[in-house]
């Protein structure tokens, strides 16, 4: 996207960037969502854990797709674009240790430590969500996973220092309501009159209901994680925080004066690009996520297959590899995408976007 963008004012290669953005984010979700139920629930193969980890493994494609687009769209070469990259990470690092120690290098063990805390994080809503895809329909998951955004700025105003707004805190009560309508009024199924319930009818009956709850709950967290990680791990640059200070947290002037001398000792060349390409350091964060996914969290797979929690099955024909795929596909274009339009979205009267 062209960094045509300046005080909120969006000119039409933006406003027609920024709309293929959102249609791709909105069709990639209802791909994704449509092809995990008819892969748990038409084929049959029911691996809501397989699924989950071979999809959000596939997380760290979003960040070299991005790295090559860049390339390919601009005139910045590798090893500026990954020297800006670098400089960012160590300057968040640098913010968070310093905020904690007087120190303000931080540990291999450290880093390791918060990556998987991070990842964990974000995987746990992702894989209620696979678990609840196959439980209730696909409208309710939808309706309530996409509430996730109300319940973001009900975080945002505790933990970001927001001032309550009468409209959206009208909005916030309307979404919970709706939330609760579509929890509550969808999975009360009523059965024919003078008709006895057996234990299959009522299983069939609190199975959606179970969904909704998983999928509620998935809404939260990862309402929750959004605004962590604007607090904790955006760039003061992005976009959604220039100009809103309550967006991150204000260090101390001792720790602002460590941060601002130890950042100014990262080297630096005239080529280097500061702040990175509009949305390349969160589709690193994501990437970092998908990395840490396909190495650690193989780990409980054959744990569930000797619990009988979750047999462990290779997909059984290429009708459910092909699913998986798709899903997986859908998954990046979605989860990189949203990072992206998250951030247009927060703050449109004080945008400025650089290429991404």
């Amino acid at each position: 996207m062209p960094s045509s963008v300046q005080d909120g004012t969006l000119s039409r290669t933006s406003r027609t960037a920024i709309s293929v953005l959102f249609l791709a984010v909105l069709l990639a979700f209802v791909v994704e969502t449509q092809t995990t139920q008819y892969l748990q629930t038409t084929l049959g193969f029911k691996q809501p854990y397989f699924i989950f980890y071979v999809v959000h493994s596939s997380f760290l494609f979003s960040f070299p797709t991005h790295l090559v687009y860049v390339l390919l769209k601009t005139k910045h070469g590798l090893r500026p674009l990954l020297s800006s990259l670098k400089l960012a990470l160590a300057s968040q690092a640098i913010t968070l240790n310093t905020e904690r120690s007087s120190t303000t290098s931080i540990s291999l063990a450290k880093l390791v430590v918060l990556i998987i805390f991070i990842t964990t994080f974000y995987n746990l809503p992702g894989l209620l969500w696979f678990i609840a895809v196959a439980l209730a329909s696909v409208t309710d998951v939808t309706a309530i996973w996409n509430a996730n955004a109300f319940f973001a700025y009900v975080f945002s105003v505790k933990l970001l220092g927001l001032k309550w707004s009468a409209l959206r805190l009208f909005a916030v009560t309307f979404a919970t309501l709706g939330v609760l309508a579509v929890v509550y009024g969808g999975t009360t199924a009523l059965s024919p009159p003078n008709s006895r319930l057996n234990k299959a009818d009522v299983s069939s009956i609190s199975t959606p209901f179970v969904g909704d709850m998983l999928t509620l709950v998935a809404s939260v967290l990862y309402a929750l994680y959004q605004v962590l990680y604007k607090k904790y791990l955006a760039l003061p640059s992005d976009p959604e925080l220039v100009g809103e200070s309550g967006h991150y947290r204000r260090l101390s002037d001792a720790a602002d004066n460590i941060v601002d001398e130890d950042s100014a000792a990262i080297p630096r060349t005239d080529a280097t690009i500061y702040p990175p390409p509009f949305g390349l350091y969160s589709n690193l964060v994501t990437a970092t996520i998908g990395l840490c996914t396909l190495l650690v969290f193989w780990i409980p797979i054959p744990f569930l297959h000797f619990y009988g929690i979750e047999d462990f099955r290779i997909p059984p024909n290429a009708s459910a590899i092909a699913a998986i795929a798709v899903i997986a596909a859908s998954g990046v274009v979605f989860n990189a995408g949203f990072m992206v339009w998250h951030i247009i979205l927060s703050a449109p009267g004080s945008l400025k976007l650089n290429t991404f």
